[in-house]
């Protein structure tokens, strides 16, 4: 049965930031899953530097030619081994045409990893596995691939829209792969055999969490989602999409527990946003989405998230301290700002007296003696 860390504060469950991930199964023994996943290593977005994602990323390794078409450079070091001969490997990676540099795929923009099995590969993608056989689990490289392993001479004028020889560059990520004797790829499993594979990698995540190794965790709860794609997702209904939201959901719950601890925060507003599609009063994505705008400086959208949760969940004291602490640093920036413009506009200055020239002084007493003149008239008319 799922259960989770319970809060010091009221039985608060939400806002911890030690707490174990929702869901966390209790660990009765670290028992390895007969269809275990390889997944030594760090794999996580945060490999590649902060840069214009738009672009391949500039690499300073060696390059290393893995065929007479592919060559290799070495972004960030993977572990274990390389996948064998037909392997189900599971992959993030952005892809290019090498002369207009048009990015024609992202799947971490789709948040949708390629599941690519190694030597039945379509065509279009030799290249690419010819370079991902050569990977370790988490590692990243970038790959130059000629166009004869890529869309060939007649390029894709659909989707993905490809120039006839085009050369291309992909930007690739391991996520993990299961050899052969593993299991069996996605498309010939049945809803149950995916939400079981899902759940197994979703408590294998569960137990790295709670080890304190967030990066592989992050790494197994990304496996889990590849079995929990949209294309598998719009299928179901009923009993079926219950169960698979009931892994699905508590993934990108824990992904975002994950992240708040490496200060990823726009990844934490994303997958908590994907929660919140399905269930918008969830306590938890509003309260992580929360602190993630909180810690980016987003307080009015943080106050909102922060302000609905303590609809739902009124006694909850993180909350409170939450919505306590964005009051106490909007008094603050307040307080900064009012003695930083201080001084800057000071009091209208005091009206001056009119000073009159000459020529007025003389016009307003030729009006004056004008008007006793007249006064004096209409008098002696009378």
């Amino acid at each position: 049965m799922a259960v989770e860390q319970a809060s010091d504060e009221m039985g608060s469950r939400i806002g911890q930031d030690d707490e174990v991930p929702e869901d966390i199964k209790e660990v009765e023994s670290s028992e390895e899953s007969d269809g275990g996943i390889k997944v030594e290593g760090s794999v996580f977005r945060s490999s590649v530097a902060e840069r214009d994602e738009s672009l391949p990323p500039k690499v300073d390794s060696e390059v290393e030619v893995l065929d007479e078409r592919v060559t290799k450079q070495i972004i960030k070091e993977g572990h274990g081994t390389t996948p064998p001969k037909y392997s189900t490997c599971f992959l993030n990676y952005r892809a290019w045409t090498e002369m207009t540099m048009h990015k024609f795929e992202d799947t971490w923009l789709e948040q949708q990893p390629l599941e690519l099995l190694l030597g039945r590969e379509k065509p279009i993608l030799r290249g690419l596995a010819i370079g991902v056989a050569s990977m370790k689990s988490g590692e990243s490289s970038l790959f130059h691939v000629g166009w004869k392993l890529g869309y060939g001479e007649e390029g894709s004028f659909s989707f993905p829209n490809v120039p006839p020889k085009a050369d291309l560059i992909y930007e690739v990520e391991l996520i993990g792969f299961e050899e052969p004797r593993e299991g069996k790829p996605r498309s010939d499993m049945t809803v149950e055999e995916r939400i079981e594979a899902a759940e197994r990698r979703k408590v294998e995540g569960n137990q790295f969490f709670k080890d304190e190794k967030l990066e592989l965790a992050i790494q197994q709860y990304e496996m889990a989602l590849a079995y929990m794609g949209d294309d598998f997702m719009f299928q179901l209904f009923g009993k079926y999409k219950d169960m698979a939201n009931a892994v699905k959901n508590p993934c990108h719950l824990n992904m975002a527990a994950c992240m708040l601890k490496l200060n990823r925060y726009d990844d934490v507003i994303a997958h908590c946003n994907v929660v919140l599609i399905e269930e918008d009063k969830n306590v938890k994505a509003l309260f992580r989405r929360g602190k993630a705008r909180a810690a980016l400086g987003r307080t009015d959208e943080a106050k909102e998230d922060f302000q609905n949760v303590k609809k739902l969940a009124p006694d909850d004291v993180a909350v409170v301290r939450e919505l306590k602490l964005i009051a106490e640093q909007d008094k603050e920036l307040f307080e900064k700002q009012k003695e930083l413009y201080k001084g800057l506009f000071g009091p209208p200055p005091a009206e001056k007296p009119e000073k009159l020239r000459w020529y007025q002084i003389i016009l307003r007493w030729l009006v004056s003696k004008l008007r006793f003149l007249l006064r004096l008239w209409n008098r002696k008319q009378d």
